[in-house]
């Protein structure tokens, strides 16, 4: 653990339309403070509202975490803070339906679907890249297996972990090859081979999650995945990203 006094603070964007009534919004913030104690880690976090996004003012931040809580006030404010963290290589957590936009952006702009939908905005859609799960995630926990040698498995120092989740809509099967194709890496899976994580190597920093860590109890600390990102942005803030 870091005790010393952190030289440098990382300004992170929590892009999402901020409301006491969603877990994530209450326990993620005190969850990113709680790295100083534990880590010595400096994460001063800025709510910002899908309707709010700039792209040219997030690319200013340290890191972008696009929280839950879709559907959001503006899709396209979502997808732009994770396009933003992707081509200008800021550090990126997407969580629940932060991973579901991220997963929309990258169909989008890097494999070229450009009718890409998600199904909670556009049902009647064509190209659902997002779909209902078989079974809904709502105040769920599930078993997940990380890919060896993944980022997320060397985060979490284990194959496998305990997810909790809070959600209704995944990554849709049928895009998992171009997805893959054009460089996203799905590494961490359900006991029935369903997508939970994804990555994007090369880039500084890009992990998104279907499941919430940012639910993590307490008492456990801070879930690795933040505790990362947090260390990212960090990194960033002191020009040490590679």
């Amino acid at each position: 653990m870091d005790t010393g006094h952190p030289t440098h603070t990382a300004r992170v964007a929590l892009v999402g339309d901020r409301s006491p009534h969603v877990p994530a919004h209450r326990q993620g913030p005190p969850m990113l403070a709680a790295l100083l104690d534990t880590d010595g880690l400096a994460v001063e976090p800025y709510w910002v509202g899908t309707e709010e996004v700039d792209a040219g003012e997030l690319a200013g931040f340290d890191g972008i975490w696009l929280v839950p809580g879709s559907p959001y006030r503006s899709e396209a404010g979502a997808v732009t803070a994770a396009r933003t963290a992707r081509e200008r290589g800021v550090p990126f957590l997407g969580t629940c339906g932060g991973f579901q936009h991220a997963m929309l952006e990258f169909a989008r702009h890097a494999c070229g679907i450009g009718g890409a939908a998600h199904a909670e905005q556009q049902p009647g859609a064509e190209e659902l890249v997002i779909v209902p799960l078989s079974c809904s995630l709502y105040r769920q926990e599930g078993g997940i297996r990380l890919s060896p040698g993944s980022a997320a498995h060397r985060l979490l120092g284990a194959e496998r972990a305990t997810a909790r989740y809070n959600c209704g809509y995944t990554l849709a099967p049928g895009y998992l090859r171009v997805l893959h194709a054009h460089g996203m890496r799905f590494t961490g899976h359900d006991a029935d081979g369903e997508v939970r994580v994804a990555e994007l190597p090369g880039h500084p920093f890009y992990l998104a999650t279907l499941f919430q860590p940012e639910l993590t109890p307490e008492h456990e600390g801070p879930h690795p995945f933040v505790r990362a990102f947090a260390r990212a942005a960090v990194r960033s803030a002191r020009g040490d990203l590679g």
